[in-house]
């Protein structure tokens, strides 16, 4: 393995280890873990803050992946059921893994790509859209898949703003499940 493909290695087993506290992670230790010297992690990535967005949308990306895969884990669900059950994944990922699902976020929305990670869970979400409404043409079916995303992604980043205005805690998990489930009513028009 290479120097740089080490040090994201490391980096991404020293975010797991430390979850919340990944601003508690040093240059230092990720050079320890991945036994290199101080200066390649600006030589490969320019800072400590790049590498950590670097790792965060790998880890991203390899949830997305997953999230592409639960046909077998649905099997016999109507479609509907399929993207609430998707819906409710992600939800718990990005509260049981806050800290890189909110970098992963607002990088998103800081630095917009064709293939960041809200990209790619569109991409996921979008074949699920288009079985609960045959009836709507592609780019119905696309931007109402991109408004899903962007109500998860908000809802999950002001979640303490919902429960103020609302009373909803979305930290817990059934008022998340029945509000996600309103929000695919009202996406869908169903």
């Amino acid at each position: 393995m290479d120097s740089k493909e080490a040090i994201i290695q490391a980096t991404i087993a020293l975010i797991n280890e430390n979850g919340e506290c990944i601003d508690d992670i040093t240059v230092r230790e990720i050079c320890k873990k991945a036994d290199v010297g101080l200066g390649l992690i600006n030589y490969h990535f320019g800072s400590k803050e790049n590498l950590i967005k670097q790792c965060v949308e790998r880890i991203i990306n390899g949830i997305v992946d997953e999230f592409r895969s639960i046909e077998e884990k649905t099997i016999g669900l109507t479609p509907f059921d399929k993207l609430d059950y998707l819906g409710n994944l992600t939800l718990t990922y990005l509260f049981d893994h806050y800290a890189v699902a909110k970098i992963s976020i607002l990088g998103d929305l800081g630095a917009p790509k064709e293939d960041d990670n809200t990209e790619g869970t569109c991409h996921a979400y979008l074949p699920l859209v288009a079985a609960c409404r045959p009836d709507w043409d592609d780019g119905t079916l696309r931007r109402k898949t991109f408004n899903l995303i962007a109500v998860l992604q908000q809802s999950f980043l002001r979640h303490n703003v919902i429960y103020k205005l609302y009373g909803i805690d979305l930290t817990d998990k059934g008022q998340r499940r029945r509000f996600h489930s309103k929000i695919l009513h009202d996406i869908l028009e169903i």
